[in-house]
Formats: C-alpha cells, structure tokens, sequence
C-alpha cells in the first residue's frame, strides 16, 4: 500500500527533529551507558470508558491496557497495547521511543516518537452476506514535553503532539496542552492522591477546539493496585465529540 503525506503539513519537520535528536544522542552516548542496567516495568489497567492520549477520542465502552516501559539511562521504548473488553477486540496499539534531552534539578525535556494503529469497525457485504469487518488507521507521531520543577510534589509544563495520518487517516494532528502535576497529597489509610489538571488545543485538519481536562490518581506506596479517574469537558470545538466524558480505572502496576 502507498501513503500519501499532505505537502503542507508542517507535522512532517517536526516528527523528522523528533526523530533526528534521538539518534544522535544514541549515538553519541559513552562506551559506560552502554552497561547501564535495564529497567522493566509496566501495568495493566480496566476502564469503563476508554479514554484515549488525547482526552478527546474515547472507545465509549469499557476497555483493558497493557503498558510496558523498558528504560536504559535516558531511554525508553513503551509499547502500549489497548483492546475492548466485551468482544477482546484491539483498539489501539502504540510503540513509543523516548528519550529524556534535558534532565535537570529544575528542569526536564523529552522527546519522543511512535508509530501507531487505531482500529475500527465497518460493515461490508461479502458474496451478498453482510459482514462486520475490522478497519485499520496507520499514525506517525512526535512529541516535546518540557517541564519545570517547583518541587518534590509539584511541577508544570507544556506538552505538544503532532501526528500524521497515513492513507484515509485524519492527515495533521496537533495537540498542545499546558498542565501541571500536584502529588503526594495525603489522604486516609496511607493512600496519597495525585491530580493532574490540562487545558488543551486540538486541531485535526480544517477542524479544532478548545478544551479542558483532569487526571485524578488515588495510590499507596509499596501497593501495586492504584485508582485513576479522568474527566474531559469541551470548552469551544469544531470537532465532533462529547460535551463532557469520565471515565474510572483499576490499575495493577509491577
């Protein structure tokens, strides 16, 4: 199959950037990182409603993710694995690489890359008998996510997404959100919590919108089940998507 990109997508030289930092720092890493010890570790997660990256897409029906995260020093690949849980059928599937440019008491930069696969579902008529039949929508992704540090607990930053579509995919994506994180709040029994507020700008094409959104986290230290809600409410948008969405997960991390 052959893809056609848009010519005038500016998403293009921003994913090439991505992708050129990355490869250059592998390989301008010392002969010692390369005897860094590699750590694995990962989660599961069950959803009623699958919530996507950007809070704007949603499964709408509950939804089971698999996470893994192998890091090496500055590195990462995350694999992320998604799939309805009613009939076990794939949602998506995204293949991160990560890498940590600026690492710093105050300050920190990734960046990162991902090919990725959304699916869906159509129905087709096959030899006069209709059929439910699973479509397939290719991405190329990059991502810059600069944060500051004010403290152990708190930290705020902006974070940027371009995606391209390959084929009948939506061809430019750009998603901007500035957020923060404020953890380790102390609640009862142990457990601490962990809230994340974002306001976002997503544009899709001739289409965007404005929009505001939050992850709540409720988890214990040395427990591996945590508890995660996110919400997402549509401020102004030209794109077709709920007003308001929620959704509640169970998390088994290890």
């Amino acid at each position: 199959m052959i893809y056609n990109l848009s010519k005038n997508s500016f998403n293009t030289p921003i994913l090439v950037l991505v992708f050129i930092a990355i490869v250059q720092t592998a390989f301008s890493q010392k002969e010692d990182s390369l005897k860094a010890k590699i750590n694995v570790n990962g989660a599961i997660s069950v959803t009623n409603n699958g919530i996507s990256v950007i809070p704007t897409f949603i499964l709408g029906k509950p939804a089971i993710i698999f996470d893994l995260v192998v890091r090496k020093k500055r590195f990462s690949f995350e694999p992320q694995f998604r799939f309805a849980v009613q009939e076990f059928k794939p949602w998506s599937f995204i293949f991160w690489l990560r890498y940590k440019l600026v690492e710093t008491k105050k300050f920190s930069m990734g960046v990162g890359v991902h090919p990725s696969t959304v699916f869906g579902n159509t129905v087709a008529t096959v030899n006069g008998v209709s059929k439910e039949l699973i479509t397939i929508r290719r991405f190329w992704a990059g991502e810059i996510s600069p944060t500051y540090i004010v403290s152990k607990n708190v930290n705020f930053g902006v974070y940027y997404l371009s995606s391209i579509g390959l084929a009948d995919a939506t061809k430019n994506t750009n998603f901007v959100a500035l957020g923060g994180n404020i953890s380790n709040i102390k609640t009862v029994g142990g457990f601490s919590l962990k809230v994340s507020p974002q306001i976002y700008y997503l544009q899709m094409d001739t289409n965007k919108g404005y929009y505001v959104t939050s992850a709540f986290s409720l988890a214990k230290a040395n427990f591996p089940l945590s508890l995660q809600s996110i919400v997402n409410k549509k401020i102004r948008s030209t794109i077709l998507s709920k007003d308001f969405v929620w959704n509640v997960s169970l998390i088994y991390s290890y």
